[in-house]
């Protein structure tokens, strides 16, 4: 795994720089500069006039402001004067000199010891902020002054050099910065780290003695792990093994034992080398005395373990492994990370080697068969043999693939009714826009990578998992990431919440919850919250596919990289969050995007210009949400989407910077995403260093497409949206709005054509004839011999409604969802063309056009060109100005609609069409005939010829509002009122619950204004 060759933790150059991932990370340091001396210089002047000018001059002017003796009552009559009023006020100073004296008294003692965070003096906020930034600037000049900063262990006691610095403040107060010391909090934590790098520059530790580490309780989200332990108070967190192995095994005060590294627990005591150093060590028997009796009773017992097994060279802290570790040699042992990839099989074995979360066992020993993943599909279709390739970037990332799939077949339909409801005189552009170039490889990469029934399954899950706990009355568990492996889910929990409800299993240990495919597959919808939308896809290790759940992050995930690489994995996670199937609601605020991706989810995302605008957005949602978890009770979002709360209360706000903030806009990023966990607000946010304030995680994009997170142990294949990918998606998105703006010159969106037309005179008849609306039916062919008659069908169908052609994967990957390889599709296509046979002129009715695409001949048709053909002739064409024609074609065109499109089709087969719009088309193409030719009758009154092409259209577009609304018009002018009132009592039961559109019912109070009074008497 590669690392960036920077200046190491502990300041020493050349050295791999280890991840400063302490949660939180603390601000960076930076040397004393003649303006730290100026401050300092200032606030000792400052401080002397306040603690010493002040009372000198109130003595020296004043003089004692209290009366001599007892007051009377005649005292309190007497006129105030200006001596009286000038006594009073002195006496006010008095009181607020004391008071600030006293807050002097509380910071200097809290630096001096070390210990905690400063008392409160009651009722001096402003005082004692004011008096904290006065000391801390007065001590910053000192060479160990970072050890007197508030929240801090004592940092010397003697110039020997046995100082016993602080572990971070982090683990003293939660989060980064607490609510009420926010400002002092962000210079205690840079003190901090200057604090702990004089230490390890100072070399602190007495080299021979023991010492021992107590786990230290949960601060917020925020847990103790080995490599923060190791950084902490041995400079490096690779050094996390010398600890590994010096506890391993061992019998912990709980009765538990050590055995994985990442599976360390609160209260736990742990031994560490001989140059550990820092507050929170306790070395045996010198220490001992400062901890409570029980916990020294604890470490006593702890030491007994060790003392049989454990080697001179073991306690002295493994000089030779330490060197070899801190030259950056080995890889990150994934046993320590946070995020841990889950057991593949229930089977495997647990203490296998790992390198980069893949076993070594023999490759070639059979295993139960799986489905093949977007990668095994992208890698068996990759030779097409038809020189032509799909952008692999979308074929290889399913969640996504579908999210955009999805959102792209709802953009088309809503845009198919849109125009629909205004159109005048029948309908226009049915056919949605064509895309072209680098939008038509988008297109079909998409076809091809989608996997909508894994998003099912995992919303499904998800939900159901919400359900079963507010069941129980448990709370949501609180989830870092989860896995996608071989069709299992796996969520890993921040921290061990118990047995999971059924179906749910406990996974590879207490913090991984386990839902195979099988029982995720038996899920039915339920009425619940979606519990983590916060979840996205980084990318994948092995087999496995990782999604982090933004939200719950505690704090901000940092993402460093080349510009590029780091835009093309934001745009990734943008797209995902706007598009996925497992989130009901949710904000994503875009900051530093070079293209514009609202149209993907115009409700979903949203642009802000700079940072400064940002932070003013995100300070007042903060406060809100806060006041809002507050006045419902919760402590998190996480408990307010279980029970009886609002699906859409505690929607996630994801913020996406791509660029880094500035200096100050970074602490004030770090601030307010120190208690963004609980409140469902996640940050990503992109820098060029990869040091960050407030990074709880760290990650790399490399240039080969690698992310990299070394604390979390992890080394993924990046899931990436490149700027020309983000382009065509845009453009397709785009050109499906019908309130879209019209593409430049070199728009790769496509634009509306004419559909397929036929020949429809008597000459015209087609060698091949295929009936797809209503039961389907082939004309001109014999029917496929064999079980591979359904497939051949199947794959002429899905021809049939895409004249414009189908890429072979794209057939492939509808035929074969869960992936086929090259030499089945290709004898597959062979087959049907074989079936098809050639023209006269000895053409194949099935061939390939230029791009690569699978197209057939003008020979073969459907019903549905037919009757495309035949309402485009209609209506644009020979019948626009003959009316004999047009009544004609539309009579014609009406008959061969027989039922839905392929109402016949097998059950398990044509799951493509789920991301088809001919459904929505064919209802609508149906109406717009007969809306047509009920127009054509009543133009010579012919009413009931009218009702007539109105009824036989209602039977394919049931809920048409035009049909209707138009039958409506027909009835009335019948002047048969009985009819009409019983054609509105049914279309009054047809709408139920919903009640009639605005439009029908105006239309109704002006062709029967007592429709109403009608409908109450015969209710």
């Amino acid at each position: 795994m590669a690392r960036r060759n920077t200046r190491s933790s502990n300041g020493s150059p050349g050295t791999p720089a280890t991840p400063r991932n302490r949660t939180p990370q603390p601000l960076p340091t930076r040397q004393r500069s003649a303006g730290d001396f100026v401050k300092a210089f200032l606030a000792f002047v400052a401080l002397s006039v306040l603690l010493v000018g002040v009372p000198g001059a109130l003595a020296y002017f004043v003089g004692w402001p209290l009366p001599g003796g007892a007051p009377s009552l005649d005292w309190l009559q007497q006129e105030i004067t200006v001596g009286t009023f000038v006594n009073v006020l002195t006496v006010v100073v008095w009181l607020a000199w004391a008071q600030f004296t006293a807050c002097v008294l509380v910071e200097v003692k809290a630096a001096l010891s070390g210990v905690g965070m400063p008392g409160r003096v009651p009722g001096a906020g402003p005082s004692q902020v004011l008096a904290r930034q006065l000391v801390a600037a007065m001590l910053l000049i000192g060479a160990t002054a970072a050890g007197f900063a508030p929240g801090l262990s004592q940092f010397g006691q003697s110039p020997e050099g046995n100082q016993k610095p602080a572990a971070a403040a982090a683990q003293q107060t939660p989060g980064l910065f607490a609510q009420e010391h926010q400002g002092a909090a962000a210079a205690a934590n840079a003190l901090a780290d200057q604090a702990a790098q004089a230490a390890d520059r100072a070399g602190t530790g007495k080299d021979g003695d023991t010492k021992f580490y107590r786990i230290q309780p949960p601060e917020g989200r925020h847990h103790d792990s080995l490599w923060e332990i190791a950084e902490r108070h041995l400079g490096d967190g690779r050094r996390y093994k010398e600890v590994y192995q010096l506890n391993k095994d061992r019998e912990q005060p709980d009765g538990s034992r050590l055995s994985e590294a990442s599976l360390i627990r609160p209260g736990w005591i742990m031994e560490m080398p001989a140059d550990a150093h820092g507050g929170e060590l306790v070395e045996m028997p010198d220490e001992a005395p400062k901890v409570s009796k029980e916990v020294r009773e604890q470490i006593s017992d702890y030491a007994k373990t060790g003392e049989a097994g454990a080697t001179g060279a073991e306690r002295q802290g493994g000089g030779a492994q330490q060197g070899g570790d801190r030259r950056g040699g080995g890889s990150v042992d994934r046993d320590t990370t946070h995020i841990t990839i889950p057991e593949q099989r229930p089977g495997d074995e647990r203490g296998q080697e790992r390198d980069g979360g893949r076993g070594t066992g023999d490759p070639t020993a059979p295993t139960a068969p799986t489905a093949p993943t977007a990668r095994d599909k992208a890698a068996a279709a990759g030779s097409d043999g038809l020189s032509f390739g799909l952008p692999e970037a979308l074929v290889g990332a399913p969640l996504l693939a579908a999210g955009l799939l999805g959102a792209l077949g709802r953009r088309r339909r809503h845009a198919l009714w849109q125009s629909a409801m205004g159109a005048v005189g029948g309908r226009r552009g049915m056919e949605p826009p064509t895309p072209t170039g680098t939008a038509a490889d988008a297109q079909d990469a998409l076809l091809v990578g989608a996997d909508p029934e894994g998003v099912r399954l995992l919303d499904r899950a998800l939900r159901g998992l919400a359900a079963a706990l507010t069941t129980e009355s448990r709370p949501l568990p609180t989830v870092y990431a989860a896995w996608l492996s071989n069709g299992d889910l796996h969520l890993q929990l921040a921290q061990p919440a118990g047995r999971p409800p059924a179906p749910w299993q406990l996974g590879q240990d207490q913090t991984f919850w386990m839902l195979s495919r099988a029982d995720a597959e038996a899920y039915e919808d339920v009425d619940a919250a979606a519990p983590y939308p916060g979840l996205v896809c980084l990318g994948t290790m092995d087999d496995s596919r990782l999604l982090l759940n933004l939200e719950a992050v505690p704090g901000i995930v940092s993402l460093s990289g080349a510009a590029a690489d780091r835009a093309a994995v934001f745009a990734s996670v943008a797209a995902e969050l706007a598009t996925n199937g497992w989130s009901d609601r949710m904000t994503i605020t875009l900051v530093g995007f070079g293209r514009d991706l609202t149209p993907l989810a115009p409700n979903r995302l949203r642009h802000l210009e700079d940072v400064e605008a940002l932070i003013e957005a995100m300070e007042a949602e903060t406060r809100q949400r806060r006041g809002a978890l507050g006045a419902a009770g919760h402590d998190s979002v996480l408990t307010g989407r279980t029970g009886p709360a609002q699906h859409t209360r505690w929607a996630p706000h994801l913020v996406l910077l791509a660029d880094r903030p500035a200096a100050a806009e970074a602490v004030k990023l770090a601030e307010l995403a120190a208690d963004a966990g609980r409140l469902g607000i996640g940050y990503l946010v992109g820098t060029d260093s990869g040091e960050l304030p407030g990074a709880a995680w760290e990650m790399e994009i490399t240039g080969d497409g690698r992310l990299l997170a070394p604390l979390l142990g992890l080394e993924l294949a990046a899931q990436q949206l490149p700027d020309a990918l983000q382009r065509a998606v845009v453009e397709l998105f785009t050109a499906a709005d019908p309130d879209g703006g019209d593409g430049d010159d070199d728009s790769t969106g496509g634009a509306a054509a004419p559909p397929f037309l036929v020949d429809v005179s008597e000459q015209g008849r087609p060698a091949v004839y295929a009936r797809l609306v209503g039961s389907y039916e082939i004309i001109g062919l014999e029917t496929p011999d064999g079980e591979r008659s359904p497939l051949m069908h199947e794959a002429l169908a899905l021809l049939l409604l895409h004249r414009e052609g189908v890429h072979p994967r794209v057939l492939a990957s509808a035929l074969w969802p869960r992936g086929v390889t090259e030499d089945v599709r290709d004898a597959l296509v062979d087959r049907v063309r074989q079936w098809l046979g050639s023209d006269p002129d000895g053409a194949p009715r099935l061939r390939a056009d230029a791009s690569g695409r699978l197209t057939l001949a003008p020979s073969v048709v459907s019903d549905l060109d037919v009757l495309r053909s035949l309402y485009h002739e209609a209506t644009q064409g020979r019948g626009a100005g003959n009316r004999a024609v047009r009544g004609r074609m539309l009579t014609d065109a009406l008959v061969l609609v027989r039922g839905p499109l392929l109402a016949d089709r097998p059950q398990g087969r044509y799951g493509w069409l789920t991301h088809e719009i001919v459904d929505a088309q064919l209802p609508l193409l149906v109406a717009d005939i007969g809306l047509a030719l009920s127009e054509f009758h009543l133009e010579k009154g012919r009413a009931e010829q009218a009702i007539e092409a109105l009824t036989s259209a209602r039977a394919s577009a049931p809920a048409d509002e035009r049909l209707w609304n138009e039958l409506l018009r027909a009835t009335h002018a019948t002047d048969d009122q009985d009819r009409l009132r019983a054609l509105a009592a049914d279309l009054v039961a047809h709408s139920g619950s919903r009640g009639l559109p605005p439009r029908t019912e105006a239309l109704l109070d002006e062709l029967l204004p007592a429709w109403r009074d009608g409908l109450t008497a015969v209710g």
